[in-house]
């Protein structure tokens, strides 16, 4: 596992070929367009359509993208916004949740998509925003709350984005994971370490001593898998108090986003800062790289 855990990627995405046409799901008609792309830039955020394996999100610094099939990789129509923040609704593939930078700069605060990533609408602007969330994540259990690092401060809200409370953290966070059998239980990843809240951000615990880049909570026994500098990639059964390493290397690379797919916990996909996709159908304990959607 490497120890530098925080690179930035910066591959151009290109996009050409034939428009792949999709109706809406409500069958109005409208068409969705997926533009063909032949690499991932600077990945932002993983997750897997809870109702369909065959689609894999990943937000990137240019636009949301989708793999299908493990190995056909599209742009979400035109948009190329900076999406730093990304969380898809754990049960309506149609919902994602965004923060970050629109193409022509500044904030976005807080937005949702109910289309699939094809338009956003702005929410609100958060705490003395608009706010640009580079760490957030939307509970599991109930996706009206939703967690965002913005400033030094942990914002969280309970009525998905209409009002906000913060929390001052000691520690800048990288990246925001919820338990999945309860919503005030929080883990931030942070370069000095591995942390748990269990009063929604309000007091935290330290897990792990070091840099620590990402973790995913399983769906269904509530186990964690976290990235360390101190461990890799390992994986907790005890809440976080103590961990097994999963001895896989990812040729150097530090996964930097996992993704459980709901429907069958099994399976797994990461993203290292290398833009490489990883997949995994024994619930993290083994890897295999992806040969589409590498960057080029």
């Amino acid at each position: 596992m490497t120890k530098k855990i925080f690179i930035a990627a910066a591959i151009i995405l290109v996009g050409g070929g034939l428009w792949l046409t999709l109706q809406t799901k409500s069958g109005g008609g409208n068409a969705r367009a997926l533009i063909p792309a032949q690499g991932i830039t600077h990945g932002h955020g993983l997750a897997v359509d809870p109702n369909n394996r065959e689609n894999l999100y990943i937000a990137t610094h240019h636009g949301l993208l989708v793999l299908k099939n493990e190995k056909d990789l599209f742009r979400v129509g035109q948009m190329q916004d900076d999406y730093m923040g990304f969380s898809a609704h754990p049960t309506d593939s149609d919902v994602f949740y965004s923060s970050g930078h629109p193409s022509s700069g500044g904030n976005f605060g807080f937005q949702r998509s109910d289309d699939g990533g094809f338009t956003w609408h702005k929410i609100s602007d958060g705490l003395n925003g608009p706010v640009d969330f580079h760490a957030m994540t939307v509970s599991p259990v109930d996706p009206n709350v939703i967690y965002g690092w913005f400033q030094g401060d942990i914002q969280s809200t309970k009525n998905a984005g209409a009002d906000w409370a913060r929390h001052p953290t000691a520690f800048p966070v990288v990246h925001l994971s919820v338990d999945t059998s309860d919503a005030n239980t929080v883990y931030a990843s942070a370069p000095t370490g591995f942390f748990k809240s269990i009063d929604a951000g309000a007091t935290w615990i330290k897990l792990i001593e070091g840099p620590t880049a990402t973790s995913a909570v399983h769906p269904i026994d509530q186990s964690i898998l976290s990235v360390s500098q101190v461990h890799g990639l390992a994986k907790s059964t005890d809440g976080g108090a103590t961990w097994k390493s999963v001895p896989e290397s990812f040729t150097g690379e530090t996964p930097l986003y996992i993704s459980f797919y709901r429907a069958d916990p099994k399976l797994v996909y990461l993203i290292t800062e290398k833009n490489s996709i990883y997949k995994s159908t024994d619930a993290g304990m083994t890897w295999e790289k992806l040969a589409a959607g590498q960057t080029q």
